[in-house]
């Protein structure tokens, strides 16, 4: 569209098991989760995206989105004309009231508005509160190497098989070693903090869709249900059932 931003609202009731495969756009893309969850492959990493919070797309970034179950909240295509000062790389960030009504009311413009007058400056102002909004922690750095890859890809499949290092390096065919080190050089983690992130990320992703706190903890291989509150508080600065509260209050 020859305009500098598009922005739409998403209500789709059952989208289960729906993925867009692999693509680009040549805006950056902003999308806004306001009830339900999705999940989003950006080259370099995976981001959950919960109620209250969203993911940014560079323009021009490779990546794949899956959606499952129901799902409301807004899409935005943003051109770097207006300029945008928002990161190079893809994030999640929370969305402040201020930035929510300000796509909702963006989405509500004809998609050729007319520009120069209060169109533009709504949109301007959509621009300025984007680029002040708050990078959350939301990201798991995906490793690059095929057996690193498959090691991701299995614990994402049975998050619950905690393992040894021992056990993951024989996996993959390497030492204990050369596990920690190229985990290390690929993701900026060690193993261990690697897989604690993947553990956060499900977590959010299992709560926003709806699952108990107990259920999630014992789906991910925790013994007790304060072991998993600790280290998600510890991840994300709260327990998971305040942060949940927290991100849906933030629709009303």
């Amino acid at each position: 569209m020859p305009r500098p931003a598009v922005v739409y609202g998403l209500v789709a009731t059952d989208f289960e098991g729906i993925e867009l495969d692999l693509h680009r756009h040549a805006k950056g893309q902003i999308m806004l989760v306001q009830r339900g969850a999705l999940s989003c492959e950006v080259e370099g990493g995976l981001w959950v995206v919960p109620p209250g919070s969203a993911v940014w797309i560079p323009g021009g970034a490779l990546h794949s989105v899956r959606i499952a179950g129901a799902i409301e909240g807004y899409n935005a295509f943003v051109a770097s004309s207006i300029g945008l000062r928002m990161p190079v790389t893809c994030c999640a960030v929370a969305v402040s009231p201020l930035l929510r009504e300000l796509l909702v009311r963006s989405s509500q413009l004809p998609l050729l508005y007319d520009e120069g007058g209060a169109n533009s400056r709504l949109i301007d102002v959509l621009a300025d509160e984007l680029a002040v909004a708050e990078i959350e922690n939301l990201h798991l750095p995906m490793p690059i190497d095929p057996r690193l890859r498959r090691i991701g890809a299995k614990m994402l499949e049975r998050p619950g098989e905690r393992g040894t290092l021992g056990s993951w390096a024989k996996h993959a065919g390497m030492s204990e070693r050369t596990l920690e080190r190229r985990i290390g050089e690929q993701t900026g983690m060690s193993f261990g903090r690697w897989r604690q992130q993947l553990a956060v990320v499900l977590a959010v992703k299992w709560l926003a869709g709806g699952a108990s706190i107990q259920k999630v903890a014992a789906d991910l291989g925790y013994e007790s249900v304060p072991s998993f509150v600790t280290m998600f508080r510890k991840a994300l600065g709260t327990s998971p059932g305040r942060y949940m509260a927290e991100r849906h209050s933030s629709r009303n």
